[in-house]
């Protein structure tokens, strides 16, 4: 159960990692973001939705699992959306670098509302996963950050950290599948309201941008969400919150790849040191299983 876990968590980091990959084509084509995000997440409840129906499954919710899935569904709203305000000011590799902030303050909730205790490896390991993000972003003439973008990706991380910890302790009765897709549903019902206020047409201009809307929604949406929640259920928010330094990695190696971003000597040191803090966090939680 546990290895699985980390399985799901690695795969949810990755997925999300990728998000640059769809995004970027977007912003450059001038399209609204409102738009994007609210189909991105209408295709995912879709889909989700679809496997509810072929499983059987109803989606019945009383007020106050709807309450809390609505919560959710405005905290991962929120998140998306700072993060992709985050692109205009920093590249795709260093936003999804300080999005990495949130397992720090995942494991500080946890620690400071919830008393989850933190042992000295957990801690070592969250120390030096943050130093790598701090050697990414790091110039050659020395810390370099815009400090605007900085701001907006950080609320994006203390969103994504809500969610996470609401996942772990509201303790919903529901399947990891209709969880995903009432978060879903409400995350694109604040979209759809926000692109309906600013008057913006939901048409959708060409084939090549619908398929790489679904393709988006499938693969960062999904994959990531259906991931995630197993994950804190089989391991807790703290180490599928490390887990999650594996998405900067991804997102870097994206934007060296496909969108030509110069790979230097820190970056190798900083998904180096973000590696190590993720490899120490797992021996350091499957140590403390075994002696339990």
């Amino acid at each position: 159960m546990k290895l699985r876990g980390y399985i799901l968590g690695v795969l949810s980091a990755v997925s999300y990692g990728l998000i640059p990959i769809f995004i970027l084509p977007i912003k450059q084509a001038h399209f609204s973001m409102d738009i994007t995000l609210f189909y991105r997440f209408l295709l995912s409840a879709i889909m989700v939705g679809g496997y509810l129906i072929y499983s059987r499954q109803n989606f019945k919710i009383n007020k106050k699992e709807a309450l809390i899935l609505a919560i959710l569904g405005i905290c991962y709203a929120l998140s998306s959306e700072f993060l992709f305000l985050g692109y205009d000011f920093l590249t795709p590799g260093i936003a999804s670098t300080v999005l990495f902030i949130y397992p720090v303050i995942v494991a500080l909730i946890m620690f400071f509302f919830y008393k989850e205790r933190l042992t000295r490896l957990s801690v070592f390991s969250l120390l030096l996963a943050f130093a790598g993000v701090i050697v990414l972003c790091l110039k050659e003439n020395g810390l370099e950050i815009n400090f605007k973008g900085l701001g907006i990706v950080m609320l994006s991380s203390l969103f994504y950290a809500l969610y996470m910890v609401i996942v772990n302790k509201s303790n919903l009765k529901v399947s990891g599948f209709k969880l995903t897709f009432f978060s879903m549903f409400f995350t694109s019902m604040y979209f759809m309201t926000k692109s309906i206020i600013a008057h913006e047409s939901f048409a959708i201009p060409s084939t090549e941008i619908f398929f790489n809307f679904l393709v988006f929604a499938f693969l960062t949406t999904v994959i990531s969400s259906l991931c995630l929640v197993y994950a804190i259920k089989h391991i807790g928010s703290t180490p599928v919150a490390i887990l999650g330094a594996l998405e900067p990695v991804v997102a870097v190696m994206v934007s060296v790849l496909i969108f030509h971003e110069k790979f230097t000597t820190n970056l190798l040191i900083g998904i180096t040191l973000i590696l190590l803090g993720v490899i120490l966090n797992v021996i350091g939680d499957r140590k403390k299983i075994n002696h339990i």
